[in-house]
């Protein structure tokens, strides 16, 4: 299966909800674009999707909203602690932004992500 591309809209969208906080990083993520806080995702793009990474408490609370679903990238392997935004909400900030903010709080609470050694460059044989 194909690898969903994000639209312009969505794009736009992603970016009109991102908070304006100096410790939020953005980053592609196998062509999608996802949002960061100490190194740890915490909202992204998949395909048209938003989607969100909340508590246990926040991830109920959202599921009962209309068209939020579990964020499910490989069928039948759901991310656990992620949930994907109702997509009638798309273009509708003032829904988005406060699970978007629980979002952020959240995994700002989290240690920060360690970074990985990168892999030294083999040398040429000669």
């Amino acid at each position: 299966m194909p690898m969903p591309r994000p639209s312009d809209k969505a794009k736009a969208y992603f970016e009109s909800v991102l908070p304006e906080d100096p410790r939020v990083s953005t980053r592609p993520m196998f062509g999608q674009v996802a949002a960061f806080v100490n190194g740890n995702m915490f909202m992204g793009l998949f395909g048209d999707d938003l989607f969100v990474r909340l508590s246990d408490a926040d991830q109920s609370a959202l599921m009962r909203e209309k068209g939020a679903s579990p964020f499910t990238p490989m069928e039948g392997r759901p991310m656990k602690g992620y949930v994907v935004v109702p997509s009638s909400w798309l273009g509708q900030a003032g829904k988005v932004k406060p699970w978007v903010e629980r979002s952020l709080a959240f995994t700002a609470s989290m240690p920060p992500k360690e970074k990985k050694a990168k892999k030294g460059k083999k040398q040429p044989k000669k």
